[in-house]
């Protein structure tokens, strides 16, 4: 007789599937099988992006930060809702309670609609099967999950695992899986950090785990080299953190349905963020200490600003002009499409948790504000 396997920690990645899209479908049952596009207030006439799309739509190539009226003429038969962020953060509650209430677990939240359980265990894909299974019953909702020895590799392995399932993703088998792949396929490696990778022959993630360091080291500096050359080799944190997430800043930005092109509208804009970013970070008792601007002229140029502050204000009069300098050093009369301010604030007591080194991130954070719909995208599960 087999001896039984021991108990070991693992990390789970939970991540539901189609999140905004799902929701809605429980809202509307006759929407089920139908090509479905969440974004801005669901009208492609407007300034506004897909935060989700059905699989259904994303069959037509429709994709999550899309501009509406792109993914309509991908998929013109598609339906078309408006963002409702009250009723999503409800649903994400209601997940992440379940999670909480899983035996053993260590719940780690990422963002509405995922997270990190850590747990000890002698069957993790058993247990996966079990999370998956509860939040269903519990809320209606099907997930995905990622199974693995870090966190990076349970983050990955959730990919393979989509839609409704469960894929394990180890040291044993990290580079039969991901080894040819591309280094873009790595979570925290975008299309600019792949190709300056690229540019040094590090095509895949085989080629980045056999990266030399002082080479990595030489072109992304002493951190991040080494952290780009560890995530090749599928190393990070295993280490689950039930701490609640702290946030760095705070940020409103506004994509304008007509453009904006005289200084006392933009003024009048840019106050109006200001203000409204106050009321976030007063929320946090912790002063503004640096100014971040960012400016989209028409067409579609964007670029940001940040400058810090003499000392730390909760002023949104110091704010606001703070930003207008910022956006007068530009030295550009371009009509504006879209601006942001955000307000970085002094760190809580105690500093924060480095999320190179703990894979954390900040639950999705979300745009507000008046005169049109956001551009920033949620996760599209």
């Amino acid at each position: 007789m087999a001896p039984a396997a021991a108990a070991v920690p693992w990390v789970l990645h939970v991540d539901l599937d189609q999140f905004l899209a799902a929701v809605e479908i429980l809202r509307h049952p006759e929407l089920a099988g139908v090509p479905l596009i969440v974004g801005g207030r669901g009208d492609p006439t407007e300034r506004a992006v897909v935060s989700t799309a059905s699989y259904e739509a994303r069959e037509f190539g429709v994709r999550s930060g899309m501009p509406l009226k792109v993914a309509v003429r991908k998929c013109p038969e598609a339906v078309l809702l408006p963002v409702d962020f009250p009723v999503y953060e409800e649903a994400s509650a209601r997940v992440m309670e379940v999670l909480r209430g899983m035996p053993g677990a260590v719940v780690e939240v990422l963002g509405w609609d995922e997270a990190f359980v850590g747990v000890t265990t002698e069957d993790p894909l058993g247990y996966a099967q079990s999370i998956r299974a509860a939040v269903l019953e519990a809320t209606d909702l099907h997930c995905s999950v990622g199974v693995g020895d870090t966190k990076v590799r349970a983050k990955i392995a959730t990919d393979f695992g989509k839609p409704r399932g469960v894929f394990e993703l180890t040291r044993d088998n990290w580079f039969e899986v991901m080894g040819d792949r591309p280094t873009i396929a790595l979570w925290g490696v975008g299309s600019k950090i792949s190709q300056r990778l690229a540019s040094h022959g590090y095509q895949t993630v085989r080629d980045l785990a056999d990266a030399d360091e002082a080479t990595l080291v030489a072109e992304f500096g002493p951190t991040m080299g080494p952290h780009y050359g560890r995530l090749g080799r599928g190393v990070s944190s295993a280490t689950v953190d039930d701490t609640p997430w702290v946030a760095r800043a705070h940020g409103r930005e506004v994509t304008y349905q007509t453009n904006l092109v005289e200084p006392s509208e933009i003024a009048t804009a840019i106050h109006t963020l200001a203000e409204q970013v106050v009321e976030d970070i007063r929320r946090e008792d912790r002063a503004c200490q640096r100014v971040f601007l960012k400016v989209r002229f028409a067409p579609f140029f964007t670029t940001t600003r940040v400058r810090k502050l003499g000392e730390p204000t909760l002023d949104p009069e110091v704010i606001a002009q703070t930003a207008l300098d910022l956006l007068a050093a530009l030295d550009d009369d371009r009509p504006i499409r879209l601006l942001g301010v955000r307000a970085e604030m002094v760190p809580p007591e105690g500093g924060y948790i480095d999320p190179r080194t703990t894979g954390r991130g900040g639950p999705s954070a979300r745009a507000a504000g008046t005169g049109g719909a956001s551009e920033q995208a949620t996760p599209d599960g």
